[in-house]
């Protein structure tokens, strides 16, 4: 369907991926059009009143429309989420860290807003993904991202057993994610299922003080030592 017009526009708000002041990782515009739109989807309330005060103290709280999208939300609401943009006034969407859209559930609304002829504009902010690929120096041009492993063990280790055979055969480079209280069993799991020669990056805390990554062998992760215990993580291995 063709854009109207007519409608306000889905504004695609990047938020941080941690305690930072927005500021420092966020381009001046976010800034601006937080201070004129009053309705946004979010995935917590709570977090996206906190980070709309710290980019811009001057709006009213109370002026605000939140449409909660988590895994509590009725699927069947969630086109009604964008009934704003259609009576003229533009809509925020806010994941709770990173990009909307990303390995988020902001991807519903934006494909509902393209299906009603709503502009979709994506703002930039910062993207853990692109930002742990960038630093990790693998292959930039030919990645899979691949969410979260199975939680099943053995269909975990398979499942990173068949990811660096893709590297190999393709020459490409495989993300994941791990819930982060998991990290350290994920990190002992790679070491003892994929080939030593295997090239991991492992990438934490990105954009925050306590920032850190760092690519090696299997082999050489092996023998280091570092604590990932609850710190947001993205793994990518290149055989």
């Amino acid at each position: 369907m063709a854009v109207n017009s007519h409608f306000g526009k889905l504004y695609l708000i990047p938020v941080t991926l941690g305690e930072t002041d927005p500021l420092e990782v966020m381009p001046q515009n976010v800034q601006t059009l937080i201070a004129g739109i009053d309705e946004y989807i979010v995935e917590n309330e709570k977090t996206a009143r906190r980070f709309i005060k710290d980019i811009y103290p001057q709006k009213s709280q109370p002026a605000l429309k939140l449409h909660p999208l988590n895994k509590y939300t009725d699927p069947l609401d969630v086109p009604s989420f964008l009934n704003a943009c259609l009576d003229g006034r533009d809509v925020g969407l806010m994941s709770e860290a990173g990009v909307p859209g990303v390995a988020d559930p902001g991807s519903e609304v934006v494909r509902f807003a393209h299906e009603k002829g709503i502009q979709v504009v994506p703002l930039v902010g910062p993207s853990s993904i692109l930002m742990a690929v960038m630093a990790s120096g693998m292959n930039g041009q030919n990645f899979a991202f691949n969410g979260y492993l199975p939680i099943d063990q053995k269909e975990r280790l398979n499942e990173l057993k068949r990811l660096e055979r893709i590297s190999k055969e393709n020459n490409q480079s495989q993300l994941f994610i791990e819930t982060p209280y998991r990290n350290g069993k994920m990190l002992d799991e790679i070491c003892n299922s994929l080939q030593a020669s295997t090239r991991l990056c492992i990438a934490c805390d990105i954009t925050l003080p306590s920032e850190f990554i760092k690519t090696q062998s299997i082999n050489d992760w092996k023998h280091s030592k570092e604590d990932l215990h609850k710190r947001p993580a993205i793994f990518i291995i290149h055989a």
